[in-house]
């Protein structure tokens, strides 16, 4: 029997309960599709499928968005450098989502954020780099879209000084302001999910693909493990997307044979330091030799980074060494007036870009395209992309998926349907500060809460009205209430502390000690939720300790080699099986 999708909107709580009855309808009921792979693809092929009215189910082997989708440069753009390849295609595309995000589809989660562009040329580079801003700008206009961000406009050097003091001198000669967009990266993700839960897509985290079922050549299904329970199951399914990113070569040897998508890794880290270490209203861009660098605001914080380094280590945990941070500091410090130290950064990581392999060895420069493939009957494979583009790459899986159902299948509406807690938002947005007088908390907290959480809030409020105590600060991470550990574990699909404190919040790379401080508090909060022992909350802070010590640690390491070496010093909580 295939299981029957929800026909109109559900609950969107991904919580303890909801995994189990996940599980147990994946044991008993055959799906249209089965995505694996819960990272920013796999989410969105997942809220595809289910809002073209296909019974959906998607497994994760760690927790959502753990891999590259919780550690990108949380930006939401064209890729300003991709016009210099004559890659018109891809920014119009991607310009086109950017509108679609910031306007419709999640206004809560993504918002305009400006970038200066200093020039080092008066003439020349003003001129080229103008041409090339004023193409990025005419190419959001086009297909009938509306930008969602100002005109970018020119700038004398001193002009460029009343926005960035911070930046030194003699380093330019004048600069170019532009907008793009910016977002949690990992919260996104989760908000997709969510939002294919409430069109009825079943949906567990800590659950591994051991492999295939198979009719002949056909795939029919998949072994999964509840890492959790410690219980093996099977799912049979129509088809099967295998959205895993840099484990896509891993799932397609599960299958036998090599596949017709190769993914390359390219590892790029990204430093956070405090918002007082650089004075600047705006975000900077700078060119390196390779790529570019972003200064990107965050809060009360900054993100730097990245860089592109190719990477055949743990996969699972990329480990950025003194090297990687010393190249971000030299390249952020060679146009600021006070240079950055290691002692100024808050926060470090490391994520994996999925690049499909080329001709060239060098990973800036291999495809940051798409690629869906059908290698055999009944698997669908998609890999590659940008994370500004993710909605086109799942409605093209989906697209795949469906000329291989019975049936006609509808098309795509994703470019129509707001992700939840978007619906609305503008309306609440304009009621912030009756909120924030009905609820007693101050207005600069409702606007914090309404941009993580948007129309939602009233959940999140609901719980505060039970709990009162669950309204104040987190201790020594008082960006946060104490209410949101709670909700990450039970709306959010927080299982373990590490989820909470890295990816439902980003206190990891947000607090000078990465969360050590708070994770008893944390604990705490989560334990009723789950079940936690006291034994089981100990396991959780030791676990969630050891990490942030194997993680400084690599970060000492002069190479990758001894990075990673580190790093792998601290095993997860929820260890991954064995095929």
């Amino acid at each position: 029997m295939t299981a029957s999708p929800v026909t109109g909107l559900g609950s969107s709580r991904l919580g303890p309960a909801e995994r189990a009855a996940a599980l147990d309808r994946m044991a008993r009921e055959e799906f249209d599709v089965v995505v694996v792979g819960g990272g920013i693809v796999g989410a969105g092929a997942a809220l595809d499928a289910a809002t073209r009215g296909l019974s959906v189910a998607v497994v994760e082997a760690r927790d959502f968005a753990s891999g590259t989708s919780s550690r990108s440069s949380k930006l939401i753009h064209g890729g300003l450098r991709y016009l210099e390849q004559y890659n018109f295609d891809l920014v119009r595309e991607a310009l086109t989502e950017r509108s679609l995000l910031l306007q419709q589809i999640a206004p809560h989660l993504v918002k305009p954020v400006p970038f200066l562009l200093p020039t080092t040329h008066r003439v020349w580079e003003r001129a080229y780099f103008g041409a090339g801003v004023a193409l990025y700008d005419l190419l959001s206009l086009q297909m009938g879209s509306t930008r969602g961000v100002p005109h970018h406009r020119h700038l004398t050097r001193r002009g460029a000084l009343r926005l960035a003091p911070s930046l030194r001198k003699g380093a330019f000669t004048g600069a170019i302001q532009y907008w793009d967009a910016q977002v949690d990266d990992a919260r996104y993700v989760m908000t997709v999910l969510r939002t294919a839960a409430a069109y009825g897509a079943q949906i567990a985290s800590r659950t591994q693909c051991l492999g295939f079922l198979r009719e002949g050549e056909r795939v029919t299904g998949l072994r999964i493990r509840d890492l959790e329970g410690n219980t093996t199951s099977e799912v049979r399914a129509k088809q099967v997307v295998n959205a895993t990113g840099v484990w896509t070569d891993d799932i397609q040897e599960l299958v036998g044979g090599r596949g017709q998508i190769h993914v390359k890794a390219s590892k790029g880290i990204h430093l956070v330091v405090p918002k007082d270490r650089i004075h600047s209203s705006t975000g900077i861009i700078l060119r390196t030799e390779k790529s570019v660098l972003f200064v990107v605001p965050w809060g009360r914080h900054w993100i730097i980074g990245t860089t592109d380094t190719a990477w055949d280590l743990d996969r699972a945990h990329p480990a950025a060494s003194k090297a990687d941070i010393d190249y971000v500091l030299d390249h952020v410090n060679s146009v600021l007036n006070t240079p950055l130290t290691h002692d100024d950064v808050e926060g470090v990581y490391a994520g994996l870009r999925p690049l499909l392999t080329g001709e060239t060895e060098e990973t800036s420069k291999l495809s940051r395209e798409h690629v869906v493939a059908h290698p055999v009957p009944g698997l669908v494979l998609v890999a590659g992309g940008k994370y500004t583009t993710y909605r086109v790459m799942a409605k093209d899986a989906i697209d795949a998926v469906a000329h291989g159902l019975d049936g006609k299948v509808a098309e795509s509406c994703t470019d129509r349907i707001p992700l939840v807690g978007g619906d609305g938002f503008q309306a609440m947005w304009n009621a912030r500060h009756r909120l924030a007088s009905r609820s007693g908390l101050h207005v600069a907290r409702i606007e914090h809460l309404l941009r993580r959480y948007g129309t939602l809030l009233d959940d999140l409020l609901g719980l505060v009205s039970d709990k009162p105590d669950l309204a104040k600060p987190l201790t020594g991470a008082d960006d946060y209430l104490r209410a949101e550990v709670v909700y990450a574990a039970t709306h959010e699909g927080a299982r373990h502390l590490n989820d909470a404190l890295a990816r439902r919040t980003r206190i990891s790379i947000e607090t000078w000690d990465r969360g050590v401080g708070v994770a008893q508090e944390a604990a705490d909060l989560m334990a009723p939720v789950l079940g936690w022992s006291k034994k089981q909350r100990d396991r959780e802070i030791e676990y969630y300790r050891k990490r942030v010590e194997a993680e400084r640690a690599s970060q000492t390491q002069e190479g990758d080699q001894e990075a990673d070496a580190h790093r792998r010093g601290a095993p997860d909580i929820v260890p991954i099986a064995t095929p």
